[in-house]
C-alpha cells in the first residue's frame, strides 16, 4: 500500500466503519424473516388445495390445506385465478426463485386429470400454472392439489433421502436436486418414454416413494412411472407419458423421490407424514408412517388409504399412477381427518377414462 500524505486520520476512518455498520444493521433488519424453522431442504416450498373449481379473482383456497415456508403463511395465503377453462394461477406468494420442482392431482370422480401448464417466478412469488383436461381431451374446471418445491445443500436434520428432476421431452434436466450429492440423468428411450436414474438415494430394501407429473402448456398430457429399479446405489425409474388420446408423448415431466421425508423434501418438521405404494400388493419399504407405524389399504374403487396419527392441518397429498398403459390416477374426494387419522381416496382410470382399480403411489404431509 502506498503510504503517503492523503491516508486518512484514525478518527474519519472509526466514523465511516460506524456508517457502513449502521446501514449494515438497517439492511440487515429489512430482510424479512426466513419463516417457521424448517431442514435445510427445501429452501422454498409450498402446497394448497383448490377446493373451488371455479374461483373468483384472487380466490383462497381451503386455509386448512396450505401452507409454504414465506414468512407469516396463515397472514399471507395462497391465492387462485382462473385464467381460462380448466385453466389457473396458483400464485404462492414471497418465495420467488429459479428451478424447482413442480407437481399436481385432480380431485374429482369424474376422470378428469389436472397437470402442468408450467411454473415461475412472477414479482416476489411462484406462479404455478395448471391445466385440467376431460378424458376426451378437452379443457374441464376440476379441483385439485398442487405443490412446489425447491431444494440446495444436504439434508438438515441428517436421515432419509430426497430427490427431483424436471425434465424436457428429449430428457436434458432443467433443473434437479440429489441430497446424496450426486447428479441425476434422464435418457430418452423412445417416444413417450424415459429412464432416470439417481445415484446414491435409496436402497433396495428401504424403497421409499415416488410422484411425477406432466409438463405441457399446449395440450393435455398424462405421465406415470412404468417401472421401479431400486438398488443400493440408486434408484432407476422407467416414465412414460401420454397424450389424450392414449399415444406415447413426448413431453416435460418431472419426478419426486422420497424417503423417509416428506414429499416436499423435509423431515422432522413435519413431524407427520406418511406414503404407501400399491403395485398388486404393499412392497416391503413403502409403506411409512412418521407416527404410528404401517398405513391401511382398502383396494377399491376408489381405494382408501388409512395413515394412523399424522392428521396434523394444514396438510397435502399427491397421487401418481402405476404401470403399464396409458391409464391414470388421482383422488376422487379431498382426504378425511378424525381423532388423529387421515384416510385419502385414490381414483385410478382405464384409458377410457372408466374407474378402475389399478396401481398407485400416493403421499401424505402435513406442514408441522
Amino acid at each position: 500500500m502506498h503510504i503517503g500524505s492523503d491516508v486518512p486520520s484514525a478518527r474519519p476512518v472509526r466514523a465511516a466503519l460506524l456508517v457502513l455498520a449502521l446501514l449494515a444493521a438497517l439492511l440487515a433488519a429489512a430482510v424479512p424473516a426466513a419463516g417457521p424453522a424448517h431442514a435445510a431442504v427445501p429452501d422454498r416450498w409450498g402446497f394448497a388445495f383448490l377446493d373451488n373449481p371455479t374461483p373468483p379473482t384472487g380466490y383462497v383456497p381451503d386455509p386448512s390445506r396450505q401452507w409454504g415456508s414465506w414468512p407469516a403463511p396463515a397472514s399471507n395465503p395462497v391465492t387462485v385465478d382462473q385464467t381460462g377453462l380448466g385453466s389457473y394461477a396458483v400464485h404462492f406468494p414471497l418465495i420467488a426463485g429459479p428451478g424447482g420442482v413442480a407437481h399436481v392431482t385432480a380431485v374429482n370422480r369424474s376422470g378428469t386429470w389436472c397437470q402442468l401448464a408450467g411454473w415461475g417466478s412472477v414479482g416476489s412469488g411462484i406462479d404455478v400454472n395448471v391445466a385440467c383436461y376431460r378424458p376426451t381431451g378437452t379443457p374441464d374446471n376440476s379441483p385439485f392439489t398442487v405443490l412446489y418445491s425447491s431444494s440446495s445443500g444436504v439434508p438438515v436434520p441428517p436421515g432419509g433421502d430426497y430427490a427431483y428432476l424436471d425434465s424436457t421431452p428429449g430428457g436434458a434436466l432443467i433443473s434437479q436436486y440429489n441430497s446424496a450429492g450426486g447428479s441425476n440423468v434422464v435418457g430418452h428411450s423412445s417416444t413417450g418414454v424415459w429412464k432416470a436414474w439417481l445415484p446414491g438415494v435409496g436402497s433396495s430394501g428401504n424403497l421409499g416413494n415416488v410422484e411425477v407429473t406432466a409438463v405441457d402448456p399446449a395440450q393435455g398430457a398424462r405421465c406415470k412411472v412404468v417401472e421401479w429399479g431400486p438398488s443400493g446405489s440408486g434408484q432407476t425409474f422407467v416414465v412414460a407419458c401420454f397424450d389424450a388420446s392414449n399415444l406415447p408423448y413426448d413431453t416435460e415431466w418431472t419426478l419426486s423421490y422420497s424417503v423417509k421425508r416428506a414429499v416436499h423434501g423435509p423431515a422432522i418438521p413435519p413431524k407427520s407424514f406418511g406414503y404407501l405404494w400399491y403395485n398388486g400388493s404393499v412392497p416391503a419399504g413403502t409403506n411409512f408412517n412418521s407416527v404410528a407405524g404401517s398405513n391401511g389399504l382398502a383396494v377399491g374403487v376408489p381405494s382408501t388409504v388409512t395413515l394412523p396419527g399424522i392428521a396434523v392441518p394444514s396438510d397435502h397429498a399427491q397421487v401418481t399412477a402405476f404401470g403399464g398403459g396409458p391409464g391414470w390416477c388421482q383422488l376422487a374426494v379431498p382426504w378425511a381427518r378424525s381423532s388423529g387419522t387421515v384416510q385419502l381416496y385414490p381414483i385410478c382410470f382405464n384409458p377410457g377414462g372408466a374407474p378402475v382399480a389399478a396401481p398407485f403411489f400416493t403421499a401424505y404431509t402435513s406442514a408441522f
